[in-house]
């Protein structure tokens, strides 16, 4: 097997590059490390089944000679815009990227040997949501541009499987953490809560905390990608990944603050326009139709990426 990655110097894309290749596999990254870093591929550059190759994903006739020349089996599409701050500011770029970006890799697919392509959602699709827990056919209430170009990504691979048979498979991925996440400003809330309690700066809650997130571990995140990838069962769907359980950001902080051995409690800056009171998976068909169940709570998750967030620090 050999699979292409876009966005592989991502956060996800990185792992999901990693463990494709302790599974055999002669692996492609390709980024234009916008956003993803090529610190967070250096370790995998070594394996003489590893390359990695710099292109935009917009560059459509870049694009189509690298599937050609790579001749891939399968693609993970995950470049994408991300980060909340980023994403609200540069509206027109995550459309691009999504819509015009997501169009080109199904195409270069199609021209290629490639069989299936796995494409990265997100649970922001549904926007605010009708009720809790979230599943697949719930009206999708997407407003901002980030969730709105997630949502015509999807419609565009369903659009390649029935047009053109191409085998697609789209994932909302719901809230993942880990090692290697952002935790600049444009970052994430779990590495941004991390990097400021490590450097015993309080970390900062924008509204009452209340609301409410469905956080999944990177490992987890990845395993049901790869099966998902491998898994006809799926062909023509959207997924949600998560854990069904949801928690609140308040919670999140303290527990974040625990773990690490501070005293010290959260502070509150003022809500952020467009913040979605709550977001929590219904996972019944990801165990049902992948047959996958996430492992790792988000205590244990945590510890690990507090214990990755010190050792960089050290570093």
């Amino acid at each position: 097997m050999k699979a292409i990655v876009t966005g592989g110097a991502g956060f996800i894309g990185s792992f999901l590059c990693e463990k494709l290749l302790e599974r055999g596999q002669d692996v492609v990254c390709i980024d234009n490390y916008s956003t993803g870093l090529k610190e967070n591929i250096a370790h995998l550059i070594k394996s003489e089944n590893f390359k990695a190759i710099e292109c935009d994903i917009r560059d459509k006739n870049n694009l189509i000679k690298i599937f050609n020349d790579e001749i891939a089996d399968i693609v993970y599409h995950l470049a994408a815009v991300v980060g909340v701050k980023r994403t609200l500011e540069n509206p027109r770029e995550v459309w691009d990227v999504a819509v015009k970006g997501t169009k080109n890799v199904l195409e270069a697919a199609r021209n290629s040997s490639c069989k299936k392509v796995v494409n990265a959602s997100s649970s922001e699709v549904y926007g605010v949501p009708s009720k809790i827990p979230e599943s697949e056919d719930d009206p999708k209430n997407a407003k901002i541009p980030y969730a709105l170009a997630k949502l015509i990504g999807e419609k565009i691979a369903k659009e390649y499987f029935e047009n053109y048979g191409l085998k697609t498979t789209s994932l909302r991925y719901f809230n993942v953490y880990g090692p290697r996440q952002d935790s600049t400003p444009y970052g994430f809330v779990v590495a941004i809560f991390i990097k400021n309690v490590l450097n015993n700066k309080p970390p900062v809650i924008f509204g009452d905390g209340l609301a409410t997130r469905d956080f999944t571990y990177i490992e987890d995140s990845v395993n049901a990608t790869i099966i998902s990838g491998e898994s006809d069962a799926v062909n023509n769907k959207s997924i949600n990944i998560g854990t069904g359980r949801e928690i609140k950001i308040l919670d999140l902080a303290n527990m974040i603050i625990k773990i690490c051995g501070k005293n010290m409690s959260p502070v509150f800056g003022k809500e952020r326009e467009h913040e979605i009171p709550r977001r929590c998976a219904d996972i019944t068909k990801m165990k049902r139709v992948l047959k996958f169940e996430p492992k790792v709570n988000l205590e244990s998750g945590l510890k690990s990426t507090i214990d990755w967030y010190k050792s960089k620090m050290i570093k």
